[in-house]
């Protein structure tokens, strides 16, 4: 007997809808389906039925991917990204790729399963005069599989974030913001920021700022083991408009307040991916970025 498999569906994808259909037929063929779900974003997933999977069958986007991996890491299940999004760069298999190694994917043969590691990111009130006792509880507490970034948000002025690793002293960032990226999120903002495409094995930690207002601060590269901290020194925050922001994989979000602390640290789990054996990182990075090609010239 193959391998039960519980499908996530982003129904609001309608191309991830219409393939749910022979997606059980190819489950079916070859091993079994165990039911479909909804894929949204927010708790864990309680269901019997992804409890007893061998696989969680993902159809819809890299942000559904990532919405996923977090709603679904509790279960300890490996996860098979199919793409009906734009990019796809995280999900490993598209339809016809689907179609084409189902056998081996739901029947008996072996897996080709990389592991992913996370972040845990805390944020903690300003201790002393009006702020919380040192020691205490974070407010927010939070996991990314590709990133967290702080972001100025309205009114858009510059903000101060004093960097700190492994509790030695950092300089400070004016600009933008900041942005601090696993491997799996390297390809992500970080990259669009100008920052290092990591190898997704690595065990590292991309810090990469945002429109930093020196020329001076570029982006680094610190062992995944390290604990980042980062103080708001200065943010944006005016009445009840949306100010300076902490975001987590472009899907979580807490609003910052004037001397908050922020602890980055790498996550004690891990999330399972299924990759398609038929393409490589670096193909992919070359297929979907288009890395080192020549520029088009008229003829």
């Amino acid at each position: 007997m193959g391998r039960a498999a519980f499908v996530l569906v982003n129904r609001s994808k309608p191309e991830a809808v219409r393939a749910a259909g022979e997606v059980r037929t190819i489950v079916e063929r070859y091993g079994r389906w165990l039911g479909e779900a909804d894929a949204v974003q927010g708790d864990s997933l309680d269901d019997p039925r992804a409890a007893a999977a061998d696989l969680l069958v993902v159809l819809g986007g890299d942000g559904t991917l990532l919405s996923q991996s977090r709603r679904c890491l509790s279960l300890g299940k490996p996860l098979l990204g199919v793409n009906f999004g734009k990019l796809g760069f995280m999900a490993g298999f598209d339809l016809p790729a689907l179609r084409a190694q189902a056998a081996a994917v739901f029947g008996q043969g072996e897996l080709d399963i990389r592991a992913h590691w996370l972040i845990k990111v805390e944020v903690f009130r300003p201790s002393g005069v009006g702020g919380e006792p040192s020691g205490s509880p974070s407010r927010f507490s939070g996991i990314a599989l590709n990133d967290c970034v702080i972001t100025a948000g309205p009114p858009f002025r510059m903000i101060r974030l004093e960097l700190s690793i492994d509790g030695g002293a950092g300089p400070e960032v004016s600009g933008d913001g900041i942005i601090v990226s696993t491997p799996t999120g390297s390809t992500a903002y970080n990259l669009s920021a100008g920052g290092p495409i990591l190898a997704p094995t690595l065990d590292a930690i991309a810090v990469t700022p945002i429109a930093a207002h020196s020329l001076a601060f570029r982006p680094i590269v610190v062992e995944g083991s390290s604990a980042i901290e980062i103080v708001a020194r200065q943010i944006n925050a005016e009445g009840d408009a949306a100010g300076t922001t902490l975001v987590l994989d472009g899907q979580v979000q807490t609003r910052l307040t004037q001397g908050e602390r922020i602890r980055i640290v790498r996550h004690a789990q891990q999330v399972r991916f299924v990759r398609n054996p038929r393409a490589g990182y670096w193909q992919t990075v070359i297929d979907k970025f288009h890395w080192a090609a020549a520029p088009k010239l008229e003829r």
